[in-house]
């Protein structure tokens, strides 16, 4: 039987600083209505798949939770991450709903930790920020000659190639620093920031301060949101990305990076002391490299992760969820992992470190690099139906044979999905069950496959007559075979809450879509004064 822990007891172990890794069992969906500000959102649906990466160490002490409802989705967790190998389960006696009626705050949202660090960034710094107004007349009057400006956006490519300001220039959160000479090397440049709302644009323009930079630094208030509410049209599709930095430029990074880290105490660590950590079974010792991913898959330390620096700050809870541990980042100069540790010292994580030498160093000392993207989780081998066959089966059987699409509610609906293809939720398959029916083959898909063939023995416990498949390689084997995707979410088996609809994301009249802008800006600014409800909350100071 999994043990249990009271509210008031796990706010004790919240508050000692202790290791202690906090996950919520619901459905990203269902986590962001109601949740405990340090729980990271593990779903019982993909547990297999992110544990590991949030969980290294399997002896460390786990508290599950979910609101405390009939389904039991906590122990149904505990009880699948025990027979994975995790040894040190606990549940939340009560969920949620015991957290709130022991006087314990609630948060809605994701990555809420980050979010509210942000606003408690702006708030203690006063880090200055511009309305979409003022930004758009200096645009404007740069493109006429009067005003020199740079706008740089903060996110990741694929979200800038969404939606961007129509004069910016991809530079991912802890690319600013390293890269920002080379785009404003006149310090009469004025450097706006901007992402999509407010985290990445405030810690953006503050991580150059931070730095030193000559120029003047703003935040766009509100980001590509702040922007599209006061009536400006957004590019779709650019490309446009900062370049690598020149030996001068780099030379600037290096110098002020160093300083930052000096004055939030950033230390380094070498690495003999990683190849002890990594054998400490008392311990646990993240491994993140911060550069961009194309620079990680051309080579890496093995056993790193991938976590760009500038979302490891914004999105701290899908990278590490074991509070209290060791973090240690890495690099090729020291800028990055530098400027992303005095960001996420100042989160609370006491002991996130800097690879001294970053893997120059370790290339000089001998160590061999891996290629290609971070490991994924292993699956189990399973029986599953190649494109072909597939199409063969549906052609021939179409009344007897069913696709269940287990991947994103969002991509079966925005990206397409198997014409014909129902959508589920892995760990809601008996409404999957009910809503389709007695059939004589069904095959599971999702975005890559790997989610589908975990599914397929739990399939067959709901449909014991049928056989049952995993399409191998899932939608992306479809789409490169050239097959069309059927758009729409007409075949629903159950509530599309599995995951957090961006405001963006919802298929509603524009004025709609502007309201649940509005409404998300404001819930980010609410934060700050939440967390100043909650003890479990401390955001150390430095100054």
């Amino acid at each position: 039987m999994t043990e249990a822990i009271t509210s008031a007891e796990l706010r004790d172990r919240l508050i000692d600083g202790g290791e202690i890794a906090l996950l919520d069992a619901r459905e990203q969906g269902v986590y962001h209505r109601s949740h405990l500000f340090h729980a990271a959102c593990v779903p019982l649906s993909h547990l297999e798949l992110v544990l590991g990466d949030l969980v290294p160490r399997r002896s460390t002490p786990i508290v599950w939770c979910d609101d405390g409802s009939t389904d039991g989705l906590a122990a149904r967790a505990a009880g699948r991450a025990a027979e994975l190998g995790w040894t040190d389960n606990t549940v939340l006696t009560g969920g949620t709903a015991a957290w709130a009626a022991d006087g314990g705050e609630l948060y809605s949202g994701v990555n809420v930790p980050s979010k509210a660090f942000g606003e408690h960034v702006e708030q203690t710094f006063d880090t200055p920020r511009l309305p979409a107004t003022e930004v758009k007349q200096l645009i404007d009057a740069a493109a006429r000659g009067e005003s020199d400006v740079v706008v740089l956006d903060s996110r990741p490519l694929d979200e800038f190639h969404r939606m961007s300001i129509p004069s910016g220039i991809d530079c991912p959160g802890a690319e600013l620093v390293h890269r920002v000479k080379g785009m404003a090397p006149d310090p009469k440049t004025l450097v706006i920031v901007n992402c999509a709302g407010r985290t990445r644009s405030i810690i953006g323009a503050q991580s150059l301060i931070n730095a030193g930079l000559e120029n003047r630094v703003v935040a766009l208030e509100n980001g590509t949101m702040g922007w599209e509410l006061a009536g400006f049209d957004v590019a779709r599709g650019k490309d446009a990305h900062a370049p690598d930095p020149g030996p001068v430029a780099q030379a600037w990074a290096e110098t002020a990076a160093a300083n930052v880290g000096l004055r939030f105490g950033v230390e380094t660590c070498t690495s003999a002391d990683v190849d002890g950590w990594r054998t400490d079974s008392e311990r646990t010792t993240y491994l993140l490299d911060v550069r961009t991913p194309e620079e990680f898959e051309a080579g890496h330390l093995a056993g790193s992760r991938n976590a760009p620096g500038g979302q490891l700050v914004q999105a701290t809870d899908e990278y590490v969820a074991t509070r209290g541990s060791r973090l240690v980042l890495i690099d090729d100069n020291g800028v990055r992992a530098t400027m992303t540790a005095s960001w996420l010292r100042q989160l609370g994580w006491a002991d996130a470190r800097v690879l001294a030498g970053g893997l120059p160093g370790l290339a000089d000392a001998g160590v061999t690099l891996q290629t290609g993207p971070s490991a994924r989780a292993s699956v189990a081998r399973t029986s599953t139906i190649n494109v072909s066959a597939l199409v063969d089966l549906l052609t021939d059987e179409p009344e007897s044979s069913v696709v269940l699409d287990l991947g994103t509610s969002v991509k079966y609906r925005k990206r397409g999905h198997i014409p014909g293809a129902w959508w589920g939720v892995r760990s809601r398959l008996d409404e999957a069950r009910t809503a389709i029916g007695e059939v004589t083959t069904i095959v599971l898909t999702s975005t890559d496959g790997q989610l589908a063939k975990l599914a397929v023995p739990e399939a067959r416990t709901h449909w014991p007559n049928a056989e049952v498949f995993a399409l191998a390689g899932g939608n992306k084997s479809w789409r490169h075979a050239g097959h069309a995707m059927e758009p729409g979410f007409e075949r629903a088996t159950t509530t599309a809450d599995d995951v957090w609809y961006k405001p963006y994301d919802h298929d509603e009249p524009g004025a709609v879509i502007q309201q649940h802008m509005q409404d998300y800006l404001t819930w980010e600014v609410a934060l700050v004064d939440q967390i100043e409800r909650d003890p479990t909350v401390d955001f150390p100071s430095f100054d």
